[in-house]
C-alpha cells in the first residue's frame, strides 16, 4: 500500500462510519468511492501480494466508474485498449462453430475496455486511496468481526480495534465478514487450473483479445502495451502444473503452439501464476451490519472478463444504496436495497459463465451443437450480437 495517510493498528479503538476489509482492487475501489461520497472510512488490508502474471480487462463501465472516483488517471498509463474480441472454437469437435469477432466500433466505441496487470492496478489504486480525504488505511489483517445491533467491531491481528456502523467485506472467497454476518455461500470446484503469464511476441496483437475454446477450457491472450499479451490458460490441474514448471523458453513455445503461432514467436516477459479453478455464489449480499462485494460475494472462472467488473458494479450499487452521509450506513433498509440491486446481475452472469465453462468440459455432441449454434447466431444476427456485447460490457456504473 502507499505510505500516507495510514493508521497503525494499536491499542484503543479507531472510529469511522464504514470499515472496509480487503485491499485488492475491489476493496480499494470501495474505500475510495465511499470516502469520496462523504463517509468516514477505515480500510484494513495486508500488504499487496507479489505479481503473478494476472491481468484484468476493465470494461467500459468499469473505466467510467474509476473515472468517477478519480482513479482512472492513475491507472490509464498502464492500460492497453481492447478494440476487438475474438472467439475461436478449438475443441476439435465435429460441430465446431466458425470464428467470431466482436468490434467495439459496432457500439460506436473506440474500445470495449482496457487490460492492465492486476498488481499494477492495485498499486495505482493504493496510491489514490492514500491521497483520498476521509479514508484511513490500516496495514494488517482482521482477526475478528463482531456484528452488533448498533455497530461492528473489527479487531486486527495486531490487537487494534476499529468501531464502525457498517462493515464491507472485500476479503475474498474466504471472507471473514461474510462468515460473521452468517451469509451462506455455495462453493464448487472445476477439474481445471489456470496458468497465467505475461508474454512478448513478434507479431502485433492489433488490440484484439483472442479466446480459444479448448476441450479443457478457454485459452485467452489479451493485449498489453506494445507487442505483449497476458495469458490465461485453463486446462487440467496436472497439465497446468507441468506447464507452470517448464523452463521459460519451453513454456513460451507451448503457448505459441496452443495459439497456432497467431502472434509469432513468444517469449516469457513476466511472472507466471498457477490458480486452481472454482466458483462461489453468496446467497445474499448483505446481512446484519455487513455488506459484501467482489470475490467475497461471487467467484467464477476468468471467462468473458466478468470478475472484477462485476465487483466494481457491486461497489457502485453499494454507494448508491447508502445515499448521502448523515444517516446510518448500516441501516437495514439501505442494505436491503443493496442486496436487491445485485441479485439479478450476479446470478445471471454466474450462471452464464458456469454454463459456458461446463459446456467446454462436457465433450458431448449435443452440447457442442448448442454452443456452436449460439456462436453462429451471434455471427449472423447483428442486433443480437450488439445486444450481447452491451451485456458483456455491463450496465454503466
Amino acid at each position: 500500500m502507499a505510505k500516507s495517510p495510514r493508521a497503525k493498528a494499536a491499542a484503543g479503538a479507531t472510529r469511522a462510519d464504514i470499515g472496509v476489509v480487503g485491499g485488492g482492487a475491489a476493496g480499494l475501489s470501495a474505500g475510495i468511492a465511499l470516502a469520496r461520497a462523504g463517509w468516514s472510512v477505515v480500510l484494513v488490508a495486508p500488504p499487496p501480494q507479489r505479481a503473478d502474471g494476472r491481468t484484468v480487462a476493465l470494461m467500459a463501465g468499469s473505466v467510467a466508474f474509476l473515472e468517477g472516483i478519480g482513479a482512472w488517471d492513475a491507472v490509464a498509463p498502464h492500460a492497453s485498449p481492447l478494440a476487438s474480441l475474438s472467439i475461436i472454437d478449438d475443441t476439435d469437435s465435429l460441430l465446431r462453430a466458425p470464428p467470431i469477432t466482436f468490434h467495439a466500433g459496432e457500439l460506436r466505441l473506440d474500445a470495449f475496455g482496457h487490460n492492465v496487470e492486476s498488481a499494477t492496478l492495485v498499486r495505482a489504486l493504493a496510491d489514490v486511496a492514500a491521497a483520498t480525504p476521509g479514508l484511513v488505511l490500516v496495514e494488517g489483517s482482521v482477526a475478528d468481526v463482531a456484528l452488533g445491533e448498533t455497530g461492528v467491531r473489527l479487531t486486527t491481528a495486531a490487537g487494534g480495534a476499529i468501531d464502525v456502523a457498517l462493515a464491507v467485506g472485500a476479503d475474498g472467497r474466504g471472507s471473514k465478514v461474510r462468515a460473521a454476518a452468517g451469509i451462506e455461500a455455495r462453493e464448487w470446484s472445476y477439474d481445471q487450473s489456470a496458468v497465467t503469464a505475461i508474454l512478448a511476441h513478434d507479431r502485433p496483437h492489433r488490440d484484439t483479445s483472442t479466446e480459444f475454446h479448448t476441450r479443457h477450457g478457454p485459452f485467452t491472450l489479451v493485449p498489453l502495451e506494445g507487442r505483449r499479451s497476458s495469458l490465461v490458460w485453463l486446462t487440467t490441474p496436472r497439465r497446468a502444473e507441468d506447464l507452470h514448471a517448464l523452463p521459460a523458453e519451453a513454456f513460451a513455445l507451448e503457448v505459441e503452439r496452443q495459439a497456432h503461432s497467431m502472434l509469432g514467436a513468444m517469449r516469457l516477459d513476466g511472472p507466471r501464476g498457477l490458480v486452481p479453478m472454482g466458483g462461489l455464489s453468496a446467497k445474499r449480499f448483505a446481512a446484519g451490519r455487513a455488506a459484501i462485494v467482489g470475490e467475497a460475494a461471487h467467484v467464477f472462472p476468468p471467462i468473458g472478463a466478468q470478475g472484477l467488473n462485476l465487483g466494481l458494479r457491486d461497489v457502485a450499487a453499494l454507494v448508491a444504496a447508502l445515499g448521502r452521509p448523515g444517516g446510518d450506513p448500516g441501516a437495514a433498509s439501505k442494505l436491503a436495497a443493496y442486496d436487491a440491486s445485485r441479485a439479478g446481475d450476479v446470478r445471471m452472469r454466474t450462471l452464464a459463465v458456469d454454463a459456458l465453462n461446463r459446456s467446454l468440459l462436457a465433450g458431448l455432441l449435443p452440447v457442442d451443437a448448442l454452443r456452436g449454434a449460439g456462436l453462429m447466431a451471434l455471427s449472423a444476427i447483428p442486433p443480437l450480437r450488439r445486444f450481447v456485447m452491451r451485456q458483456g460490457l455491463g450496465a454503466a456504473v
